[in-house]
């Protein structure tokens, strides 16, 4: 029986990478992310223009990328491998390239390519000049044909992004607290795009639900709905307690019962949030925060305002059952809660920062040469090397967007499993000024997911696979485990 596991492994391994989904997170981001963000950017506007000019639009357009290249003292270019980036201290990296179109008075008047930057490469990547080359063009490019890949080369160094484990976005999560105001909360990290809005729900001590998100601290939570368009009570009590009633959501509704309306609900979370502008204003200002800023993996338009009612209820129900009920709370460290945002997720978050820099420097830099009289072009406003200096700062180092350290690392040299170990390596961005004790265990829910070697998580190549914890040490050259003690979550050799 070990033969044949044995014998399965080895031929899994001769047609997949032990890497293959660090480098596969990364064509994606190539094929999908770049696009997708500068789509998410849409159309520019300027707000000093051109004398005669009523309407000034930039937009961008299709983006790609070519293959690694190098730009010579002479200006000539050419294709460059990685050998030669490690030997002569250069950046492997690939060339950006953006359709521009600029739109006065609703004409275009300008057309044209432009290079915006480039991008490291991921070595064995489909955008790698390594990617599909036998054993032996490989040797002759100065390949050692058994190197996997999946990291990049800065500056001659090799440089990998570690994997980061991360909760699960836009889900409820439930916490027990024995001192504080509220002995249970429940909080959601609502999600959509670049954007990660936290939102608490607590029940204080006078029974009333309150929601913070934001800038909105502590609002009523039935008023939140009720400013949503649910301004029944009845709709709302059979939203929440379609199974079982309960007294404190009579409690909450007499709380709100002066509010009619959802106008009325509106303006008593302006008044909350400290706006005093006329009350037209302040109905506008407060339904555009709610509409951006509530719950926006929903949705970021008026027509989601209802299904946002509808969730909040739910979430409310749910927290019933949690704090009355003693329904178990949420296991934050259960591996079907977590995230593993690979490589190719965190250079997406890293280009669409830098993509807004990259605009805002586009701006800037036409509405200086307007107020001087001097604009010609788009085409001349457009700094390639901003984006280009960025990106392969924030590899070089390791700091990331959101004040994150850490991420990308000098590759590990020491023998080749040391090498694949932290190819493989993921880590959890634990604050190391407090304790954690629980999500510092190993947790059973690991089992054929994470191999756990001093004190590292090494995600394993196929995540749902049931072989044996032996044949994946065999794989490894770990040593053998005798016992797996869930009940302890602790693995005892």
């Amino acid at each position: 029986m070990a033969s044949t596991n044995q014998l399965l492994i080895k031929k899994y391994f001769e047609e997949h990478s032990f890497i293959e989904s660090s480098i596969a997170s990364f064509n994606k981001f190539i094929d999908i992310e770049l696009q997708k963000t500068v789509d998410e950017i849409g159309d520019i506007i300027p707000t000093i223009l051109p004398p005669d000019v009523q309407e000034f639009t930039i937009k961008f357009n299709k983006i790609w990328i070519e293959k690694p290249q190098i730009t010579e003292a002479d200006g000539s270019k050419r294709n460059i491998f990685p050998i030669e980036a490690r030997m002569r201290k250069l950046t492997y990296a690939a060339p950006m390239y953006l359709e521009v179109s600029a739109f006065i008075d609703g004409i275009q008047r300008e057309s044209f390519i432009s290079q915006i930057g480039k991008i490291p490469i991921m070595l064995r990547s489909k955008y790698c000049h390594l990617h599909k080359l036998s054993e032996e063009e490989l040797i002759e490019h100065g390949e050692d044909p058994t190197d996997p890949g999946g990291y990049f080369i800065i500056n001659g160094n090799e440089r990998i992004i570690i994997t980061v484990e991360d909760l699960l976005p836009n889900k409820v999560f439930f916490q027990y607290s024995k001192t504080g105001p509220s002995k249970h909360t429940a909080k959601i990290f609502s999600q959509r795009g670049p954007y990660s809005i936290p939102h608490v729900i607590e029940q204080m001590k006078d029974g009333i639900f309150y929601l913070s998100f934001t800038k909105f601290k502590r609002i009523p939570l039935v008023t939140v709905i009720k400013s949503l368009g649910l301004t029944k009570d009845k709709e709302i009590m059979d939203a929440i307690c379609d199974e079982k009633e309960y007294d404190d959501v009579y409690i909450n509704l007499y709380n709100s019962a002066e509010i009619k309306n959802t106008d009325d609900a509106i303006e008593f979370i302006a008044k909350k949030i400290g706006l005093t502008q006329p009350r037209e204003i302040k109905i506008e200002k407060t339904t555009e925060q709610l509409d951006h800023y509530l719950l926006p993996h929903i949705g970021i338009t008026s027509k989601e305002r209802i299904n946002k009612a509808y969730h909040l209820c739910k979430l409310t129900k749910k927290f019933l059952q949690v704090s009355i009920d003693k329904k178990a709370n949420t296991d934050k460290d259960h591996y079907k809660n977590k995230k593993l945002k690979l490589p190719g997720d965190l250079l997406a978050d890293l280009f669409r920062v830098n993509m807004r820099v990259l605009v805002n420097d586009i701006l800037y830099n036409f509405q200086r040469l307007v107020k001087r009289g001097k604009f010609q072009s788009v085409k001349i406003i457009i700094r390639d090397k901003l984006l280009t200096s960025r990106l392969k700062s924030a590899i070089a180092t390791g700091a990331w967007v959101g004040g994150r350290r850490g991420i990308s690392q000098n590759i590990a040299r020491v023998n080749y499993l040391d090498t694949m170990s932290h190819l493989g390596r993921v880590v959890s961005l634990l604050s190391a000024t407090q304790e954690n004790f629980e999500a510092r265990e190993i947790h059973s829910t690991h089992w054929g997911r994470l191999c756990l070697k001093k004190d590292t998580n090494v995600l394993l190549a196929d995540t749902y696979s049931q072989r044996s914890l032996e044949s994946l040490q065999n794989c490894w050259n770990h040593q053998k485990v005798s016992t797996f003690d869930i009940q302890k979550n602790n693995l005892r050799p």
